[in-house]
């Protein structure tokens, strides 16, 4: 069985013979664990954590459709039973786990087959999941085990040294769209509620620690005293969308990441970059590349190898993306029917620091910016974050075509929606073309070098004059394509009507509780 799925493997080029030596040792071995009972359904141990709250546990239409939505070959089916057969197996032994459950919900009819790519991806996760419920307690994953407490000169001495975890943590990277982040998110629910672990977007995690930092403004090294109050909070740290695309970040990457893996800290992180190319093209670029070797050191890389963009087989154009420079009109007339009764006015929210952001008009969980507001001002992630603290729905009016002049407005836009689709916001907007349009002027360095000059010099500089060459926004621009398309999509405003729906329910339960008290 397993010669035959490894030359099924290696034919449909989807993974590499260290993947195969991976997938015949769980073979040999029924390499399943069985992990730390917990009695609690995914669904409950989603309720259990605030940080993952932002992101929508509940399978979904959209979810479903990542499957449902393509047509699979004999060949992913074969894989499906090999893997079927190890969960039907697991079912005797108690075990758990993210390709456990990936296939429990296939066998229930909740998803149907799956991409090759994906599958491999999940054999990957599942390796690490056995591996640390084999390890929990040499890694002090357990949040209820309290820690040995050493006094004295030497205790102190010893325990300056490194303590790098047994545990190797797992760096997932390949194209927009591939599911990196429902995979993760898919790990992360089957782990146990008592372990000490955090999932977190990078945009939040970097707020966090430049937070901390300036806590702790004045210490000899901040960056250790910050590294500890992290591992004290979460040993297993989850990080979707790695991106490092700001000097003040490149720059504390390295001796951040070196205090944290010292501490024990095991990283489990998606991105769209192999991690040699993280940063590339950025300033000081030469500080930042130990923290690669770090990565590479503490974590097993593994790319994602589907070329399919799951967000792009929702059923588009159901949103509220309007093309034209005429219609700010009826951008503003959908935006009075979803705030409804009430009456927009301009207000205030505080977002990071003390820091407030003026939103134009806001009423009723809506706010109203034109881009220039929004986009066109020294505004930055933590901005954005606040705004969604305080509102679910953003309009969003003149997004115009992207090229040279207008760079940093660029830069902000696709981290708003990062923030945006991270948050399950709701997005209205006019725009000047299609969201593939917007970002045509936009080109990687490669992809200018592959450009044929004109033989008119004058074609030539109209053809350029306001191209923009500019790698990381190269990079980034096929993410924001795809998330503009699934944020338009039938299944995202199901899900997010769906959230509006639950949020409403909790508010009325805890009013009546209050009524009660």
């Amino acid at each position: 069985m397993i010669t035959n799925l490894n030359s099924l493997l290696l034919s449909e080029g989807c993974c590499s013979q260290l993947e195969l030596r991976v997938v015949e040792e769980d073979d040999k071995l029924g390499s399943f664990s069985s992990p730390v009972a917990t009695g609690e359904t995914p669904h409950q141990l989603q309720k259990t954590s605030h940080i993952h709250s932002s992101c929508h546990r509940v399978l979904n239409p959209a979810q479903t459709n990542l499957f449902k939505n393509h047509s699979f070959t004999a060949s992913t089916r074969a894989i499906s039973v090999h893997a079927a057969k190890l969960t039907n197996g697991a079912a005797e032994t108690n075990r758990a786990g993210p390709l456990v459950e990936y296939e429990r919900r296939i066998c229930s009819g909740e998803l149907v087959d799956g991409d090759r790519c994906q599958v491999v991806t999940l054999t990957e996760l599942q390796r690490l999941y056995d591996e640390l419920v084999q390890s929990a307690d040499e890694c002090q994953l357990d949040r209820n085990v309290e820690k040995p407490v050493r006094s004295g000169w030497l205790w102190s001495r010893l325990l300056s040294h490194p303590s790098h975890s047994p545990v190797k943590g797992l760096y997932l990277y390949g194209g927009v769209g591939t599911g990196k982040t429902m995979l993760m998110d898919l790990f992360f629910d089957q782990l146990p509620s008592n372990w000490r672990k955090k999932r977190i977007h990078f945009h939040d995690f970097m707020l966090k620690v430049h937070g901390l930092l300036q806590k702790h403004k004045g210490l000899s090294d901040p960056l250790e005293v910050v590294a500890g109050e992290i591992s004290e909070e979460a040993i297993l740290l989850c990080l979707d969308e790695f991106m490092v695309t700001d000097v003040a970040d490149a720059l504390i990457l390295n001796r951040l990441f070196k205090h944290l893996f010292s501490k024990g800290i095991i990283l489990v992180a998606t991105s769209n970059r192999a991690p040699d190319n993280l940063y590339e093209g950025g300033l000081q670029r030469d500080l930042f590349l130990p923290f690669i070797a770090t990565l590479k050191e503490r974590c097993v890389i593994h790319e994602i190898g589907s070329s399919i963009d799951y967000r792009k087989m929702t059923s588009g154009e159901e949103g509220f993306y309007f093309i034209g420079t005429d219609s700010s009109a009826f951008l503003k007339q959908k935006f009075q029917q979803l705030v409804g009764e009430g009456t927009a006015t301009p207000k205030e929210v505080e977002v990071v620091m003390g820091r407030k952001l003026k939103v134009p008009l806001g009423a009723n969980g809506c706010a109203y910016f034109t881009f220039e507001e929004l986009c066109d001002r020294p505004l930055a992630a933590a901005d954005y974050l606040g705004l969604f603290k305080n509102f679910h729905t953003l309009a969003l009016e003149g997004i115009p075509i992207f090229g040279l002049q207008n760079k940093s407005a660029a830069h902000r836009f696709v981290t708003l929606i990062d923030v945006t689709y991270e948050n399950k916001a709701r997005l209205l907007c006019t725009a000047e073309g299609s969201p593939q349009e917007l970002f045509e002027k936009i080109v990687t360095i490669s992809e200018a070098k592959q450009m044929a000059p004109r033989t008119a010099s004058r074609s030539q500089k109209s053809d350029v004059s306001d191209l923009c060459v500019d790698n990381e926004l190269g990079f980034a621009k096929d993410r924001t394509i795809s998330r503009l398309t699934e944020i338009n999509s039938k299944e995202y405003l199901e899900q997010h009507a769906a959230m509006l729906a639950e949020k409403k329910v909790d508010q009325g339960r805890m009013d009546q509780d209050a009524v009660e008290a």
